[in-house]
């Protein structure tokens, strides 16, 4: 049952856009861990620019390094 959240700065997106995006983001799903369309579910959260080192990359990815599948190839 996986859920994903996108965590991104805010852009500007059609309902059709964020359709697509969450269309190819189950495709993956679907393919890498075998789940059902039914099974999940996407979500697209806009964080301004000015508070993702405290929001984002402070709270979820610096503590959680070691462990990426994909670390950025950005520090802050």
């Amino acid at each position: 049952m996986p859920h994903i959240t996108v965590k991104h700065y805010p852009r500007e997106l059609t309902d059709e856009q964020k359709q697509a995006l969450a269309s190819d983001i189950c495709a993956v799903l679907r393919k890498h861990f075998n789940s059902s369309d039914e099974s999940l579910s996407v979500a697209l959260t806009p964080v301004e620019k000015e508070r993702w080192k405290e929001d984002v990359y402070d709270k979820e990815i610096s503590p959680q390094l070691a462990t990426l599948a994909k670390k950025p190839g950005y520090s802050l």
